[in-house]
């Protein structure tokens, strides 16, 4: 099992962070290698279900999640989503926070990762990878670099 954080700050208002951060397609382009289909039809709620097929050619693989938690932030309340990984390839979940700050709001991406068939030593290096590869999905989603470091 890996766990990694990232920790973001921007000066965008919360809803629209919460907007960029679940416009499930728009992560695609920040992705390399990387198509995101919506599988189920309007808006993104509990049972949503989102497929992400990364690689070129035979060298592919599908990752299939499902929001299993859908809170919009609303009234001074963070936005919270959750997404469980149900592939063959890739397992785990990630969860989205969106919280107000002073200056715009903080995002927080919380996210265990697991690859099937590589050993628990890998972590670390898994670890690392996720860090570098969803911090720039959150920062280019986001529409710039990062305001705070990756934790």
């Amino acid at each position: 099992m890996t766990v990694f954080r990232i920790v973001r700050t921007t000066s965008l208002p919360v809803a629209e962070a919460w907007r960029r951060l679940t416009d499930w397609p728009a992560h695609a382009a920040q992705v390399p290698l990387t198509r995101i289909t919506v599988v189920t039809e309007g808006p993104s709620a509990v049972g949503t279900l989102l497929v992400a097929r990364t690689g070129v050619g035979p060298a592919r693989f599908d990752d299939p999640m499902e929001i299993v938690r859908w809170e919009p932030p609303e009234a001074g309340r963070p936005g919270h989503c959750r997404l469980e990984k149900r592939g063959r390839v890739v397992l785990g979940w990630a969860e989205i926070e969106v919280r107000e700050s002073p200056s715009g709001a903080v995002v927080t991406w919380t996210e265990e990762l697991r690859l099937r068939g590589l050993p628990e030593a890998a972590g670390p290096v898994l670890a690392r990878a996720g860090r570098r590869v969803f911090g720039r999905a959150v920062d280019g989603l986001l529409g710039g670099g990062p305001q705070s470091p990756a934790r």
